[in-house]
Formats: C-alpha cells, structure tokens, sequence
C-alpha cells in the first residue's frame, strides 16, 4: 500500500526487517529519463526561457546536463540554473551568434537559496511571499514552465516498463528489506508509473519531490532505526551516491548506459554480498569507481 503523503510518512516508518532499501526510479528503475528530457523539458525549456535562437545548443547542454555528466538526475530548477548560467554561455554555438543567455535572476535566487523547497509547491510558496511584481511575476512564470512539463509527461510518458532485471530484485529485496522510493520526480508521476507497472506493491513509501530531497528522504526514514552498514541506496546519478553518503550509508549504481547489466549484477551478486555484510569496503569502491567512469563533469567544447 503506497503512502502518497507528506515527509511525515518517512519519519513515521516503522522498520519490519533489519535492512533498508532506497530506490532511485527515473533512469534507474524506469528507461524514462531520455524521454522525458528530450520530448519533455527541452522543448519546453527552450520556449519559457526564450532560447530559440540557440535552439540546438540548448539541446546539447540539455542533454549533458541530465543525461552525460555528473548532475544526471539532479532536481529540474538546479539543472536549468546550472544551463543558464555555465552551459549555455560557453557552448561556441551560443558564443559565434553573440547571443545574450536570459538570466531570469529572481529565479536563480530562489533556486541558489538552500531554504528553498525546489518543487511546484515550493515555488506557489515563493509567489505568496514575493514583495515585488517583478520577482512575483518571474517567479509565475516559472510555475507555468514546471506545470506545463508535467502535464506534458503525464501525456507523453508511459508504457515504459521497469528495465530488465528490475522486477525480479524487487521481489528478492522486500523478502530481506524495507523499501521505499526515494525520487526527485513529483511524486504525483512517480505513483503512476510505478502503479502502472505493478510494482508499487513491492515498495512501502513513493517519496517524490514534494518530500524534500534525496537525502532527507533517507535521514527521515532511517535515522535511529536501522544500522548504517544495513541501508542502501540504489541509484543511476551523483546525486544519489551524495544522498548515500551524506547519510552515512552504502550506495549501489545503476550505470547510465549499461542499466539491464547493473540489476542483474544487483540481482545475482551485490544484494548478496549487502545482506551478507560483504559489500562494504573494496566492493563498493569497485562499483563506485566503475560507475564515476560514465559520467564527465565538464562538457568537452
């Protein structure tokens, strides 16, 4: 039974095993993340922050951003700031058309603060408190930017089945271990897909974006109730191995390119070896080292 609720729900988990299992779902559980940029965010993204005339470079930061480099999966308003303000202005498409990137300052404040919620519900609040039109109506526009994404995934995305091997490590973890979702997704989608798939029954919580981050997601859950080295956290992107650590747990990746061959080592060796207290240490530190591999920080023009 899903609980689609506040991050109240995570800290009211009660543990019924003596191991806990995150699970990242865009890129990682789902082969959702390509399409999802590329029909989705880009071609909205470049309508709402008036980027037609570098069109094609907006893409290619687009792609890099969310895709190719070391922000894979990172919160939607962190990757546009991230675009506007570094990709976008030293791209040589964008620099040999002397074209000026928008700057949307309010926008990046309140995406740069570290008290913001970066969620739909985060900027309704930042709307109700602006004291000035001009931040106000920024800041609405952005909304319109957000929500318009959404709806065009709930029309685009689907029918997308859980990657291969997926279904079959569900089934294997919840015999040994408590799982939730832990996603920047909205959560609104994130219940969909996995209901869709029918693998929502194998999961005790769907935490999206609503619910905070990655991180608190995981502190919330699992603080005081289970022993560190008996927590992981799946994922396909930096942010995930970030959420990992700065919780103190282990973290198994999902390589970007190579997902079917990561759940079946997942499914057939690394749940194994974390149950049998034998992933810690050079383990994991294969696997991380193998996963930093496929992910540049730096676009190559």
């Amino acid at each position: 039974m899903i609980d689609f609720a506040p991050s109240q729900a995570l800290k009211d988990l009660k543990p019924t095993k003596d191991f806990f299992v995150g699970i990242d779902s865009d890129g990682c559980v789902f082969d959702s993340m390509g399409i999802k940029q590329r029909e989705c965010f880009c071609p909205w993204m470049i309508a709402y922050f008036g980027l037609q005339p570098v069109a094609q470079a907006a893409r290619e930061c687009k792609e890099f951003a969310d895709l190719f480099s070391k922000t894979r999966g990172a919160n939607r308003h962190k990757t546009v700031v991230r675009i506007l303000t570094e990709l976008l202005p030293s791209h040589p498409m964008v620099k040999s058309h002397g074209f000026k990137v928008p700057q949307f300052k309010h926008y990046c404040d309140w995406v740069n603060d570290p008290n913001s919620l970066l969620s739909n519900e985060g900027l309704k609040m930042a709307i109700d408190s602006a004291t000035d039109t001009e931040s106000k109506k920024e800041l609405e526009h952005i909304l319109e930017w957000s929500e318009k994404v959404n709806e065009v995934i709930s029309q685009i995305v689907k029918d997308i089945p859980p990657f291969p091997n997926v279904r079959e490590s569900l089934m294997k973890i919840e015999k040994d271990a408590d799982v939730i979702v832990c996603s920047s997704t909205p959560t609104e989608a994130l219940v969909r897909e996995w209901a869709e798939h029918d693998v929502d029954k194998h999961v005790s919580i769907i935490a999206g974006q609503e619910m905070g981050e990655k991180a608190e997601h995981l502190a919330s859950a699992t603080d005081g109730k289970y022993d560190k080295d008996k927590v992981l956290m799946i994922g396909d992107a930096p942010g995930d191995m970030k959420a990992a650590k700065a919780n103190g747990i282990l973290f198994y990746p999902i390589n970007p390119g190579c997902e079917i061959e990561s759940w079946k080592r997942f499914h057939d060796e690394s749940f194994d070896k974390f149950i049998g207290g034998k992933y810690a240490g050079d383990y994991e530190k294969k696997v991380i080292a193998e996963f930093d591999a496929y992910l540049p920080e730096h676009p190559q023009w």
